[in-house]
């Protein structure tokens, strides 16, 4: 066997790029995520209002998707550029425009003092959050998986993916503390905005980290083989192109990996909140404090995950998540109608103790999937097209099916199904465990050689 001809990484240089990456990812997920929550608490009506709180509250989550719809060209754009120009320039301007609209978003006057120019603003500033979180996931998990070796990369490529939760809980976390110190009235008329202000000063603390980084050394080999080339006059295609010539196959395969667990999430943290306090009639401390104490698990638990991958592959622990979560779709519901805090937690926290087993590996199980001079379009493309039909489309089928059939059973066979439909994927997908990063793929449109795993493995 050929040595491994990625870096390995010094425990020093890879703790920096982790930590960057990881409050870097907090602070954008924290903005996204913010949004999610005051589309189910407040904007509803403030931006929003309706007789019917239910058809408010779907119209909230309409723009709420609408920021999905960036992603996927977000994606592409920050891809290119980021295989081209490297993945620290590109994490750097994501994170500005992420907080830039973020904060824009506390600035903002509602329905009753400018009419229809308050939701119509709203809806911009949350397509700018699309594309800026469209362009950040790839850039930040690529740069921990290209600084790590073989050996530990499912362990601290999953750090990246801690910033979801870690940023959900932060954001869960600032709008539980007003609502316990404000009063409903007070929360509606400016409390809502002080979240999102806050998130100017986050992002000058993670422009601070980010931009203490080093590039991506397998990158930087890869772009000196690039111009190397050219120099010989060999033409290079865009990378986008090229993953959708050769590559189609990894790029589906990252549709069906992310489908269970991008829809798994927005039900357990975003639904949850519409229907713990609209359809249960309960506090929404209840829904924010649950899924505070759920994500504080969440966080911890994402690195064990990714680390358990590392022994017995991607594949075999994303099976155990997606399996877990197909017949949790039908537990969680029953545990919430308890109307008991303590039960509801519990529900929440299982809920994303399982997600947490597809999530922890992604990082690097989609890293693994692409050759470096295209990884970055690869990655996000694929991450960033399942989040459309996926993510953005959960809330709102959610609160449709709760609205129509006044009951949580269709929402479980809904949740159910996407479970298997990732279950299906990962069990056909090739293991990618042990991959170098710095090796190209051995056969065209096909994943890399594996090291650690035989392609042919099943868990």
């Amino acid at each position: 066997m050929a040595a491994s001809a990625t870096p390995s990484p010094t425990p020093g240089s890879i703790k920096r790029v982790v930590a960057a990456s990881l409050v870097g990812t907090t602070i954008e997920w924290y903005d996204f995520f913010l949004y999610g929550s005051a589309a189910a608490l407040v904007f509803n009506t403030l931006f929003f209002p309706t007789a019917d709180p239910l058809v408010g509250t779907l119209i909230a989550f309409v723009t709420y998707a609408i920021g999905f719809l960036a992603r996927p060209l977000g994606g592409v754009v920050f891809g290119h550029f980021g295989d081209k120009l490297g993945r620290k320039k590109l994490l750097v301007v994501s994170l500005l425009l992420m907080g830039g609209s973020t904060f824009a978003m506390g600035l903002l006057p509602t329905y009753e003092s400018i009419g229809v120019g308050a939701p119509v603003l709203l809806t911009v500033l949350r397509l700018v959050q699309g594309f800026a979180l469209g362009g950040e996931w790839g850039g930040a998990v690529l740069i921990v998986a290209e600084h790590g070796g073989e050996r530990h990369r499912g362990f601290w490529a999953s750090w990246p993916q801690a910033g979801a939760p870690g940023g959900n809980l932060l954001a869960t976390g600032v709008l539980a503390l007003l609502a316990a110190v404000q009063s409903d009235a007070a929360f509606l008329a400016w409390g809502w905005r002080i979240p999102f202000l806050l998130s100017g000063l986050l992002v000058l603390v993670g422009l601070w980290i980010r931009l203490s980084v080093a590039e991506s050394p397998v990158f930087l080999a890869a772009r000196a083989k690039a111009e190397a080339e050219a120099a010989q006059g060999v033409r290079e295609r865009p990378p986008v192109v090229e993953v959708l010539r050769r590559s189609r196959r990894e790029v589906l395969t990252a549709i069906g990996t992310r489908f269970g667990e991008n829809i798994s999430y927005y039900v357990i943290t975003s639904f949850l909140l519409v229907y713990v306090t609209v359809h249960l009639g309960l506090p929404k401390s209840t829904a924010l404090n649950a899924v505070l104490i759920g994500s504080a698990v969440h966080f911890v638990t994402i690195p064990a995950w990714g680390a358990l991958s590392d022994r017995i592959g991607r594949r075999a622990v994303t099976l155990i998540g997606s399996g877990g979560m197909a017949v949790w779709a039908f537990v969680f519901f029953a545990l919430l109608d308890t109307r008991s805090f303590a039960v509801i937690t519990l529900a929440v926290t299982t809920g994303l103790l399982l997600h947490g087993a597809m999530y922890g590996p992604q990082a690097a199980f989609i890293s693994e999937m692409f050759d470096t001079k295209v990884r970055y379009s690869g990655a996000s493309m694929g991450s960033q097209l399942a989040s459309v039909v996926a993510g953005a489309l959960a809330p709102i089928i959610a609160v449709e099916l709760l609205k129509d059939y006044d009951s949580s059973l269709p929402v479980s066979v809904y949740l159910c199904f996407a479970a298997l439909v990732t279950t299906l994927t990962v069990y056909l997908a090739r293991e990618t465990r042990g991959r170098d990063l710095a090796a190209a793929s051995p056969v065209s449109g096909s994943s890399a050689s594996v090291e650690a795993a035989p392609v042919g493995d099943r868990a």
